[in-house]
């Protein structure tokens, strides 16, 4: 039941259609017998600073902010949280209680929280990472992993410019590679991440051989569609740990509806199947 003193949230996007974050949000608010409901919201760029201001009027208590919008509704906030500074997006907005806007980023968070529940053993100082892809998830993956403490980043891209300009950015122990380097940079690598879309659902798939890479690292891929992509399982073939993108999307949700509703919720297997149900 919803009544008039409903919370309220939602998701920002264009198109929005596609998100999963309704359903992930609204088995948490099933769960836990919340008054509140949160709304997939299609927003047109031209109508996002109108769109967001608007949440103020209507009460809201914030929303996510998925594409194309992560980028320009910085301008949109009162404030900017110091990680969404550093990566350079915004995927969570909250209204504060003096109406202010606070613009935050939770994938990092999402990202190292999703490693850590999967209990493979992996620690962040155990040795060097792997990081294919250059793009906006990439920055999110690099600062966490930066923040963790790993002690040497290889990164590897298609466009060996984009990665030379986010090692420049980020951290000197950021080496950019081109990805004709990115089977020999996996010997003595503790973990391979995947931030690119290829191995998506649509995508030219990922072209790696896993030979070099030590049988003991971690293997993961924030692509979740499909929740298996053809990376994992070469990895899981051959012994590696692995770990699928979907727990990314789940556990970077957890700020947020915390912040929006006051109740911290937990991710498990309830909540994946409800999101692997649509």
């Amino acid at each position: 039941m919803i009544t008039g003193a409903a919370k309220l949230a939602g998701v920002i996007g264009w198109p929005v259609s596609h998100s999963k974050s309704p359903v992930l949000h609204g088995h948490w608010l099933s769960r836990h017998g919340i008054d509140g409901a949160y709304i997939p919201m299609a927003v047109a760029p031209d109508n996002l600073p109108r769109a967001v201001h608007g949440l103020r009027a209507l009460g809201f208590r914030g929303c996510n902010v998925t594409v194309p919008h992560k980028q320009a509704v910085m301008a949109c906030c009162d404030k900017v949280e110091e990680d969404a500074k550093r990566i350079g997006a915004v995927n969570t907005l909250v209204v504060e209680n003096d109406g202010s806007l606070t613009g935050r980023n939770t994938d990092g968070i999402g990202f190292l929280q999703n490693l850590k529940a999967a209990d493979t053993g992996w620690r962040p100082g155990m040795g060097p990472a792997l990081v294919i892809g250059a793009g906006g998830a990439a920055r999110a993956v690099l600062q966490a992993l930066l923040d963790a403490g790993v002690p040497e980043i290889r990164l590897a891209n298609r466009t060996v410019q984009r990665a030379e300009g986010l090692a420049a950015e980020f951290s000197p122990i950021i080496d950019p590679l081109p990805m004709t380097a990115a089977e020999a940079a996996m010997d003595g690598c503790a973990l391979l991440v995947n931030t690119s879309s290829m191995g998506m659902t649509g995508q030219p798939p990922l072209n790696l051989r896993l030979d070099a890479l030590p049988r003991t690292a971690l293997v993961t891929d924030i692509v979740y569609a499909p929740l298996r992509t053809p990376l994992l399982e070469d990895a899981a073939q051959r012994g590696n740990p692995t770990v699928d993108g979907l727990g990314m999307l789940l556990h970077q949700a957890v700020p947020g509806f915390e912040a929006w509703f006051g109740i911290r919720p937990n991710v498990d297997g309830a909540l994946r199947a409800a999101v692997l149900s649509v």
